[in-house]
């Protein structure tokens, strides 16, 4: 199949290494979709960010360069470790079109999502191979779920 454009899509994890109180996490998080949302949009780029359990997992769709320049500043980002690419390469089509960075996860919940959690565990003991597609469908599921509770 030839690609028509120069969609790319990246998917990867990371340990998250913010530290402190809830509010002090919930604030930092806040920042960094503040600042995602304001650089993603002119950069066409789009996407969903997990954060549970302490993790992150994130997917990124744009132009391939866009989409490397990004990637390229959450590996030097001291907010991340362990950053694990789980998938990239062409997209067909954006999964996440409706946002600049959608975002799904609650850091001052007691119990993160099992889902997450399983597959955290699952990626960080190194059993990749499916990885990508997992994340992306949880992506997916965890975005339309904040929707639908969003129109109630």
């Amino acid at each position: 199949m030839i690609m028509k454009n120069n969609l790319y899509r990246a998917v990867y994890c990371s340990r998250c290494e913010l530290i402190g109180a809830p509010e002090t996490i919930t604030a930092e998080l806040e920042s960094i979709l503040t600042t995602s949302r304001r650089k993603n949009r002119p950069a066409g780029l789009t996407g969903a960010l997990l954060f549970a359990n302490n993790c992150f997992a994130q997917t990124l769709e744009g132009e391939r360069e866009a989409v490397e320049r990004c990637f390229e500043r959450i590996q030097i980002d001291p907010r991340h470790s362990d950053v694990t690419v789980l998938e990239f390469g062409p997209a067909a089509e954006r999964d996440f079109t409706e946002w600049s960075m959608a975002f799904v996860g609650n850091p001052s919940a007691t119990s993160p999502d099992p889902l997450a959690v399983a597959l955290f565990k699952d990626i960080f003991a190194e059993n990749h191979a499916d990885s990508g597609a997992k994340v992306l469908l949880l992506l997916r599921q965890l975005v339309h779920q904040e929707d639908l509770w969003a129109i109630a």
